[in-house]
């Protein structure tokens, strides 16, 4: 799947990967996938209170919730459908490069990386994270 192309040549992100310039199986915009990060926040925003409603949580418990619930969505909707709720929402969709199903440990750990913050800004010409070189997967358009 992979072309070398030498430093310069590469004329879009994804070309070296035999991916198309534009449309569905292109490489995703930071536009869009920091759209759907918003997404994603949001929804554990409102999950958690939802669950503060309920649950009699402790100051540190209603601190740490939302990154809790984040960080289970993302990785268990990147394991069974391919991407989080946003990503999903806005027709993302997170591939393993060798065109095997995301695991759940990898999705695991490229969510984990994103917990961090700082993989994902740090990415390369293909606009893949260390958070997707880690596991093997890049972020399309579907």
């Amino acid at each position: 799947m992979s072309q070398d192309l030498p430093l310069g040549e590469q004329k879009y992100a994804g070309q070296r990967l035999g991916l198309p310039e534009e449309g569905s199986r292109s490489v995703a915009g930071w536009g869009r996938r920091v759209a759907a990060l918003f997404i994603d926040w949001f929804a554990s925003l409102l999950v958690t209170q939802v669950i503060g409603a309920y649950a009699d949580l402790s100051a540190d418990a209603e601190r740490s919730l939302p990154l809790l619930v984040f960080f289970l969505e993302v990785t268990l909707f990147t394991a069974l459908a391919g991407g989080s709720f946003g990503q999903l929402a806005l027709r993302i969709v997170v591939v393993r490069l060798d065109g095997r199903p995301v695991t759940i440990l990898a999705a695991l750990l490229r969510t984990l990386l994103i917990c961090l913050v700082i993989p994902p800004v740090v990415f390369n010409r293909d606009n893949r994270g260390l958070h997707d070189l880690a596991v093997g997967t890049v972020t399309l358009r579907r």
